[in-house]
């Protein structure tokens, strides 16, 4: 159905890419640590359709907003208005490799969830690179792109985010989570398959935006702590490095948020390890309780909750049907997502949406997500009656 709004849109020299949303199952605020994140790609997306000009007009509409932004691409440069960031941030990292940005119409549309937590700021980045990539033929590899989303968000968008989230949209495969080391950048597709559960997220409909929230707080916390600990332990780089004894030793004398930021992230990474240790052995209950004490950690000593999040995983807990949920994302409202037994996911998604309004006074949006594929180029016939989907280049 996504799709279809865009076919109007399509030419047949247009470049026709897609890039998912995604989940993260545990493993949360500690890419931008060098740390580990288990993520994966969803099977909602954002389709970015480019259709080159013969002049150097950018003409760029977010068909979902009824919005459009139009730029000369000599005068490429972050907007006031917030959305056309995502793209033109991307646009200006292929113009920063030298390469010649040619003029374009590009129109843009998705059904995942704005705000919600699941990344769809990265997935109009990955779409957008994905089709630039291939109408400009320069054949950057997936992990390249990756960077060059990552960056465009930092640059252009003002959040200092990890990698986590580009890396995702582009690489996740179906049925699989990623183990990512945001260090080394080494990763591995783990098998993922619920027999019997489904993934659920619960949307409060508190919308957050990260740039004016206190992500980059969390960031520049965590730096300062590294900062102080390195002062001891010279190999310390990043909270990645640092152990628990380190944490307790340097800094909960010394400064108690940052003690509670930085102990956080540490367990957390241990966590991660502990948990696809579990996913090997098939055990999701002892993975779901590792997402319970993820929600703890964010919430307490992390600090990027918020009310409506610590009602929604409260709620579920004494379910037995529901082995894991967490809050989701960058914090301050979006998501939770959680692991509940299929033939209660109807029951417990009517009791909780009816308590969820009566208690928060706010309505309660239910997404059902599967994990599939990363970014595609969408190849379409002429007469739009069939499609083929292919991998970026590599």
């Amino acid at each position: 159905m996504t799709l279809k709004k865009l076919r109007p849109f399509i030419q047949p020299n247009s470049f026709v890419a897609k890039a998912p949303g995604r989940i993260n199952l545990i493993g949360e605020h500690t890419d931008y640590n060098e740390g580990f994140v288990l993520p994966a790609a969803i099977d909602k997306a954002i389709y970015c359709a480019i259709t080159p000009r013969k002049d150097d007009e950018i003409n760029i509409f977010a068909l979902d907003l009824n919005e459009t932004y139009n730029i000369t691409t000599d005068k490429i440069a972050i907007s006031k208005q917030r959305w056309p960031n995502y793209v033109l941030g991307v646009i200006a990292r292929f113009a920063a490799m030298g390469i010649r940005i040619p003029g374009f119409d590009l129109t843009f549309t998705g059904d995942v969830p704005i705000g919600g937590g699941l990344s769809s700021s990265a997935a109009v980045e990955c779409s957008v690179a994905t089709a630039l990539n291939e109408m400009l033929q320069t054949n950057m590899e997936k992990l390249e792109l990756a960077r060059m989303c990552q960056l465009a968000e930092h640059t252009y968008a003002g959040v200092k985010c990890g990698i986590m989230d580009q890396f995702a949209s582009l690489f996740g495969k179906k049925d699989h989570v990623i183990k990512l080391d945001c260090q080394s950048m080494e990763y591995e597709y783990i098998p993922f398959r619920l027999q019997g559960y489904k993934i659920l997220l619960f949307d409060t409909n508190v919308k957050h935006s990260l740039a004016t929230s206190e992500y980059n707080i969390r960031h520049q916390q965590c730096v300062n702590a590294v900062q102080l600990i390195s002062k001891e332990y010279p190999n310390v780089k990043s909270l990645r490095d640092a152990t628990v004894d380190m944490v307790n030793d340097i800094l909960k004398q010394e400064n108690k948020i940052l003690w509670q930021r930085s102990l956080y992230v540490v367990e957390e990474n241990q966590r991660l390890l502990e948990a696809c240790t579990d996913l090997q052995k098939n055990d999701f209950a002892a993975f779901g309780g590792k997402m319970f004490l993820t929600h703890e950690g964010l919430s307490k000593m992390y600090d990027v909750s918020c009310a409506e999040l610590d009602f929604l995983v409260n709620e579920v807990r004494p379910f037995p049907e529901v082995i894991g949920a967490r809050m989701m994302g960058g914090g301050f409202g979006g998501c939770t997502i959680n692991l509940v037994k299929e033939d209660a996911a109807a029951e417990i998604s009517a009791y909780l949406k009816k308590k969820y309004e009566k208690t928060m006074n706010r309505t309660l949006d239910i997404h059902d997500v599967k994990i599939d594929n990363g970014g595609t180029i969408v190849r379409h016939f002429e007469n739009h009656s069939q499609e083929d989907s292919v991998g970026v280049q590599k």
